[in-house]
């Protein structure tokens, strides 16, 4: 009889991330939920383990403290039930960059960014070393529309797509699943963050749609998974061409093009 990995969520008390653990749960996954709201999360996990009769365990934890970063880098390396890493804890910021300050700026990099990969980083030689385990890192279509003006979230979030990319490309092939997830807009409590009116925003996806659609995507084993985007031949036509690209690059010389002045 096989037994099924424990999956540990980040962000896991609210939205994206409770949901992730109320399906993991439903599926017959232990959890482990790490996120600063110790009472929700508590909540939480008496309602899943009394629905599924899984496992939960609450970790609080405030991922742009380092110490808290620590502690959870060291359960990844540690802990071999543990095979599913949900990298979903992240945030916003008000307003545009001109009205961000230095050390707000800093601080969403921190967790969007530094505190993801470095989860990220602790957990994959444990995988790579038993040849399984998956990581899901929840990015956003906001990282690949600059148009969308949310310049230093969407930075993050295309930060997020790349290290996705690129650890698939060197933890593949060592049998570990790498998954970047990018919602578009999404019923969750980071817009109340952001200072933006959810209800007047157009086309919000409902988070248990957002999240199953997500694990269709999981299942499928994509690389990838836009649940909003309709046709995905777009997303397979824009990776075409910048794979088409690529030899392009190495070149000794400059472009013709910039050989001569306009």
């Amino acid at each position: 009889m096989s037994v099924k990995p424990t999956v540990l969520v980040t962000g896991a008390s609210t939205g994206i991330g409770a949901v992730y653990a109320d399906r993991f749960a439903h599926r017959g996954h232990d959890l482990v939920l790490v996120a600063r709201d110790g009472v929700r999360m508590a909540e939480l996990a008496e309602r899943l383990h009394g629905e599924t009769g899984v496992k939960v365990e609450v970790v609080q934890a405030d991922l742009s403290v380092e110490r808290d970063v620590v502690r959870i880098e060291q359960r990844l390396r540690e802990d071999s039930r543990i095979g599913v890493l949900v990298n979903n804890a992240g945030t916003t910021l008000r307003g545009n960059f001109l009205e961000q300050s230095g050390a707000d700026v800093a601080g969403l990099i921190a967790l969007n960014v530094t505190a993801l990969t470095r989860l990220a980083n602790a957990v994959a030689p444990r995988f790579a070393a038993a040849g399984s385990g998956a990581i899901i890192n929840i990015a956003s279509v906001v990282g690949l529309a600059p148009e969308l003006g949310m310049s230093v979230y969407g930075a993050t979030k295309a930060f997020v797509l790349f290290l996705t990319q690129g650890l698939n490309l060197e933890l593949g092939p060592k049998g570990v699943y790498l998954q970047a997830v990018l919602p578009a807009a999404t019923r969750t409590e980071i817009w109340q963050r952001s200072g933006r009116d959810v209800d007047a925003l157009p086309g919000v996806m409902e988070v248990g749609d957002l999240v199953d659609a997500a694990l269709v995507g999981f299942d499928r084993r994509e690389t990838v998974t836009i649940p909003p985007l309709p046709d995905d031949s777009q997303w397979l036509a824009l990776e075409a061409a910048r794979q088409a690209m690529l030899p392009n690059y190495v070149n000794a010389h400059p472009a013709a093009r910039y050989r001569t002045a306009a």
